[in-house]
């Protein structure tokens, strides 16, 4: 595996670390009620600095546009099935299609 796969992997995994824990956030932003419940509200902040963090990190080995549209991807698919599956939150059928034009994009930013 040659530098350039390596560092692209490397960032490609920070920008999934940075959905994942921008997801996160979201769902505890809910579970917080608005702030109500203030270890949720707390524990969300907390997610969203470290997505941040790890989203900076990615950017020193991708493109800042690439890595952005992933993580805003990732983290609108995560925190769409997210709500449904723990809040049990309605999808219509155009959000399902939404999500499935989502991931076919997300395939076509990874492999350009």
């Amino acid at each position: 595996m040659d530098t350039l796969t390596s560092l692209f992997s490397a960032g490609l995994l920070l920008v999934m670390l940075a959905a994942v824990l921008d997801v996160a956030a979201n769902l505890l932003l809910a579970k917080s009620e608005g702030f109500r419940i203030r270890r949720y509200g707390l524990l969300a902040l907390v997610a969203v600095g470290l997505a941040f963090t790890s989203l900076s990190y990615a950017v020193r080995t991708m493109d800042l546009a690439v890595a952005y549209a992933m993580w805003g991807g990732f983290g609108i698919l995560g925190t769409s099935l997210g709500g449904w599956m723990l809040f049990g939150q309605r999808l219509k059928a155009s959000a399902w299609a939404g999500m499935a034009l989502l991931v076919f994009g997300l395939s076509i930013l990874h492999a350009s």
